[in-house]
């Protein structure tokens, strides 16, 4: 696959070089000035304003969100992010590198409206329509044949109770169903949206993915029960001498399962974002329009894939949230069923049911 890139990228270059001799100065400079790795980190990064795009007489269709700022001394500022485009300062405030500073050097306390927040409010916003429509079909039909927007969501709820909650967790796990899949939905639309021209990177942003982790870290905590602090202190089958050993691994791993969580989703989602706005910046790279359609070809390629990848990273998250909660709930004989696999601890199973 390495090599495949490789030989695509010299093929690509070509024209360019061939070109080379007869480019002007103007045309030299413009490719000088343009700059992939900032298009890419400003697109994927959160900002105090929403940019939607731009035109080729250099129109730019943005939406500037509210500035919400506290400072010692002098109160609350409210205002529009437009008050502070393009360098501009206000009410003793400036952006730097979307950072809200003060021009005193005072400290500043940030609670603005930022692209990431908007786009989280828009996805919550959009997530309670969804399922109030599909509550409402299931007040009103019943255990009936589901209809409409019912109907597609339906066999996904109980794909994520029968194969994630119910396999993972075990007996108890309607108690945790409701954050299940508000995680799963919510990831997996957000994941969606930041495909979607003009689209916020929520999902890539490392605070959101960072919260999600905690979220699972608190719940798996406060479900523990007595059976999943004695394999971390009393690891079964561990010889006491190693114990000043295992101690300090097993609770280590306790935060290093919320890590991954947090790294793998934000890694995921982030890394599609910065290949599919690479391809695209091959086009300004090379300035032939002969790469355009290769590179944009490569680019909804790769877009497609996204699409799958949104829903496989809310599906990873998901399930690994359940093992994580499953572990902790677990009872000593469910540890013996799943070790087992027998007749007995199906009848341990029915018990612990009556």
């Amino acid at each position: 696959m390495k090599r495949l890139l490789i030989a695509l990228f010299c093929i690509l270059s070509l024209p360019v070089f061939a070109n080379e001799p007869t480019a002007t100065t103007a045309e030299a400079t413009d490719s000088e000035a343009f700059s992939p790795g900032e298009m890419i980190l400003h697109h994927i990064g959160d900002s105090h304003e929403w940019h939607w795009f731009s035109t080729d007489r250099d129109d730019h269709y943005t939406t500037y969100l509210p500035i919400i700022a506290y400072r010692s001394g002098k109160g609350l500022s409210v205002f529009s992010s437009r008050n502070l485009a393009e360098g501009k300062e206000y009410d003793g405030l400036k952006l730097e590198h979307e950072h809200l500073e003060a021009e005193d050097g005072s400290k500043v306390y940030d609670f603005s409206i930022t692209k990431n927040v908007a786009s989280l409010m828009l996805s919550a916003l959009l997530l309670v329509v969804v399922f109030t429509t599909v509550a409402r079909g299931y007040a009103k039909r019943g255990t009936g044949a589901p209809k409409g927007i019912q109907s597609f969501f339906e066999p996904i709820i109980v794909f994520v109770r029968d194969e994630v909650a119910k396999k993972s967790i075990g007996p108890k796990y309607k108690r945790y169903m409701p954050y299940l899949l508000t995680v799963f939905f919510f990831i997996w639309f957000n994941n969606l949206l930041g495909l979607l021209p003009g689209g916020a990177n929520l999902t890539g942003n490392i605070a959101v993915t960072l919260t999600l982790a905690l979220l699972t870290l608190l719940i798996t905590l406060f479900s523990s029960n007595k059976n999943y602090w004695h394999h971390i202190f009393a690891t079964p089958g561990v010889p006491k001498a190693l114990l000043p050993i295992m101690i300090p691994v097993e609770l280590i791993g306790i935060l290093v399962k919320p890590f991954s969580l947090m790294v793998r989703l934000f890694a995921n989602i982030t890394a599609g974002h910065i290949v599919i706005l690479s391809f695209v910046s091959l086009i300004f790279i090379f300035r032939n329009v002969g790469v355009a359609p290769v590179t944009l070809a490569f680019g909804l390629f790769i877009n497609m894939l996204e699409l799958l990848v949104a829903i496989l990273q809310a599906y990873i998250f998901t399930l690994l949230t359940a093992m994580y909660i499953g572990g902790a709930v677990e009872e000593h004989h469910d540890a013996d069923y799943q070790m087992g696999g027998g007749e007995g601890a199906d009848n341990a199973h029915a018990n612990h049911a009556h």
